[in-house]
């Protein structure tokens, strides 16, 4: 690395730092305008709040990194093909690929933090913050209501085609781990009714499958439906039930608020009956990781615009740039949404806005030569 490397990384990196400092203030701003009053009304003290405002923070790192490396390389640049320096370095006969190098390399860096943001940072961030709120509320309702309705997530619904099981909850407490007016339908292979279990409650656990209290166990003919018996309990173990609560209570719930483990996990539930309900889960998983490749992708639009001529008005470039950048998340939403509406496969409408708009910089840097 030589002297004008280490010129150009002391002054973008000092930029970049200050946008991202400039971004994630706002973006706290936003979270305590949308949730302060919520969390409030849970009885948040000063250190929950503060430790909300922790662990929330990463969740938006990878989504404002893109614009800080855009709106901070443009102006670095800028400054510098200003100054000549480029042009200097450029009559010398140094390439404009050369003279980037170090942006690459950063750029390269970016995208492996942003790989690590998302499957790692972010998911942590997603989980903790709920956990926060579950924590909350656990505290404020635990002295209000009864334990089996602490937390309650209400009409919970599960269907599992690989094992022919139907699964219904009243309400599901995630204080007690605890399933409340349960309902299990044992199906054949054409799906008709073979065996339904009722129960007052119902818990799972990792060693010993399901357990069910206070029951009932029904049996139907498949053909008539017709019910053939009825068997009263007062504890029944099914050890070969290995559905998991915490994958019940992910069904219907928002894609945007959801990890990538998460969202890897429904997909691979929707994907066994090939049901379009998974959709948006794979649109919203395979953007996530095309996102990884957002900043260099940024570096080769920013790049071409920051280098026109010194007689140019630098705000030419800017506008032209950002105007790109938006292009770019106007074609990935148009994108996401055809494949929101099955008209495009989810891996599909993920890269090909990223390959469009690297075709596009390619050829900015064509003309440059």
């Amino acid at each position: 690395m030589n002297l004008y490397d280490r010129h150009l990384l002391r002054e973008w990196l000092a930029i970049l730092g200050l946008v991202l400092c400039a971004t994630v203030g706002l973006l706290l701003v936003q979270v305590l305008y949308d949730d302060f009053r919520d969390l409030r009304e849970l009885g948040a003290r000063g250190l929950d709040l503060w430790m909300y405002l922790f662990v929330t923070v990463p969740m938006y790192l990878a989504l404002v990194l893109p614009l800080a490396l855009l709106v901070s390389l443009m102006f670095v640049l800028g400054k510098l093909h200003r100054a000549n320096e480029f042009t200097a370095l450029r009559a010398a006969g140094v390439s404009l690929l050369r003279i980037t190098a170090p942006v690459w390399i950063v750029g390269m860096f970016a995208c492996g933090l942003s790989w690590w943001l998302n499957t790692t940072v972010v998911p942590w961030s997603v989980d903790e913050s709920a956990a926060l709120r579950d924590t909350m509320r656990f505290r404020k309702e635990s002295n209000l209501m009864p334990p089996d309705r602490v937390s309650a997530v209400y009409s919970v619904g599960f269907d599992n085609p690989r094992a022919d099981r139907m699964w219904f909850f009243n309400r599901y407490s995630k204080w007690t781990q605890k399933a409340y007016g349960v309902t299990v339908s044992i199906m054949d292979e054409h799906r008709r009714e073979l065996q339904r279990i009722v129960a007052e409650q119902a818990w799972f656990e990792a060693e010993r499958g399901w357990t069910f209290r206070n029951g009932r166990e029904l049996t139907f003919r498949p053909d008539t439906g017709e019910l053939e018996s009825t068997v009263p309990f007062t504890e029944r173990v099914e050890a070969q039930f290995r559905e998991d609560p915490k994958l019940m209570l992910l069904i219907d719930r928002k894609p945007t608020d959801l990890s990538l483990p998460q969202l890897r996990r429904l997909i691979d539930y929707y994907a066994i009956e090939e049901n379009p309900k998974g959709t948006p889960y794979a649109v919203r998983y395979f953007g996530l990781v095309a996102d990884t490749l957002a900043p260099l992708i940024v570096i080769a639009i920013a790049i071409p615009f920051a280098v026109t001529g010194v007689r140019v008005n630098a705000a030419i470039g800017v506008s032209k740039s950002i105007g790109l950048f938006m292009l770019y998340y106007i074609f990935s939403n148009i994108a996401s949404a055809l494949a929101a509406k099955q008209l495009v496969d989810p891996m599909t409408a993920a890269w090909v806005p990223n390959i469009g708009m690297a075709l596009v910089a390619g050829w900015f840097f064509v003309r440059l030569r």
